[in-house]
């Protein structure tokens, strides 16, 4: 869907806001996936408050669009984003990852509304999205799947299986989005496992590849549009991101895969992002 001026500045001010919901968020749980929450944040943000058919008043509701979060270490930026959609309050997060709390450091389906699939073991989540897509146009639904993936995770061979699969079956009702930071727990992507020529190998596998600047949101919404009409066979979109997006500390620094923060880093860091994203 087209953007205009105004829904920019819509998803801007959100992905500001969220910026600073996960900054506390990991001080209230004294640590977590921080540096991959920023990175896909403005993917989250577009799909959730933007393309989703979704009610969080109802989110078992039978036709609603599922969305699949594969990198799931991720889901302190994928909790902030459902709380401020209007899932549960976002006070219940100052139990991030506490005994007792629902709020785990990989989201539970069981447990949290809107959450569609428990993720944390890489490379699952794109195989579960090709069986929700195959088994959405077997039952004969319009709904959609969107699924996130981390680049890292393109190591594990059982999403180059989930690949020929949406290939084979032109699976057009699948939106995939890979968050592609360069950087993984260990460093580099390109150190650890090489992941280049990585459009080719999309390509090679049947897919019309899509790369964009994943914290652009026109570039993005232009690529799920053309993902969404279908006219392509199934898409992936290469959405290439920083690491740590809007804390300057943090950006491009693998060091803040994981991070927890005291009371002097928290300042910095809001002021970090109420500076990158002034008007």
């Amino acid at each position: 869907m087209p953007l205009a001026p105004s829904d920019i500045k819509e998803l801007k001010d959100q992905a500001k806001q969220l910026r600073h919901d996960i900054i506390n968020v990991t001080a209230w749980a004294g640590g977590a996936h921080i540096g991959g929450a920023m990175s896909m944040l403005e993917i989250l943000v577009l799909l959730y408050f933007k393309y989703l058919n979704i009610d969080p008043s109802n989110p078992e509701t039978e036709d609603r669009d599922r969305v699949i979060v594969s990198k799931g270490h991720a889901g302190i930026g994928f909790v902030s984003v459902l709380a401020r959609r209007g899932y549960f309050k976002l006070d219940e997060l100052k139990t991030f990852n506490q005994f007792g709390s629902k709020f785990g450091m990989h989201p539970d389906a069981s447990k949290i509304a809107g959450v569609d699939a428990s993720t944390g073991s890489l490379g699952h989540g794109l195989p579960m999205a090709v069986g929700l897509a195959l088994g959405a146009r077997t039952a004969g639904k319009i709904w959609k799947t969107y699924c996130v993936l981390g680049d890292g995770e393109c190591n594990e061979g059982s999403n180059w299986e989930a690949a020929m699969a949406a290939s084979h079956y032109g699976l057009t009702n699948l939106v995939t989005i890979i968050d592609r930071n360069n950087l993984m727990i260990d460093g580099p992507t390109e150190d650890i496992m090489s992941l280049e020529p990585f459009a080719d190998k999309w390509k090679a596998f049947g897919f019309h590849t899509l790369e964009v600047d994943g914290h652009n949101f026109e570039e993005l919404a232009e690529a799920i549009d053309i993902s969404l009409s279908g006219e392509k066979g199934p898409c992936i979109i290469i959405a290439h991101t920083h690491k740590g997006r809007g804390v300057d500390f943090m950006e491009d620094n693998v060091k803040w895969h994981y991070g927890s923060l005291d009371s002097t880093l928290v300042g910095r860091a809001h002021a970090s992002v109420d500076k990158e994203q002034q008007p």
